[in-house]
């Protein structure tokens, strides 16, 4: 019992990181979109709702979160 709790705690420490690298990397992926995007001011508005929470998410240290709310706000641009 013990080693699997390890192992579970050791999995998610590791995977932390991983969503930590890519949330900046959609940040600025957003960031970009939102200056070429041709979607209408309330999609626009929608998204920049979802880049703020993404955000705020990534600094409260909650990953992956963050990339979920990242991911929705680009597709809202892309649409």
């Amino acid at each position: 019992m013990k080693k699997t709790t390890l192992a579970l705690a050791l999995m998610l420490a590791t995977a932390s990181p991983v969503f930590a690298g890519n949330c900046p990397v959609l940040m600025g992926q957003f960031e970009a979109a939102l200056q070429t995007t041709k979607v209408d001011d309330a999609t626009k508005a929608a998204a920049v709702k979802l880049y703020e929470a993404g955000k705020a998410a990534h600094d409260a240290g909650d990953h992956a979160a963050s990339v979920t709310a990242l991911d929705a706000a680009l597709a809202l641009l892309a649409s």
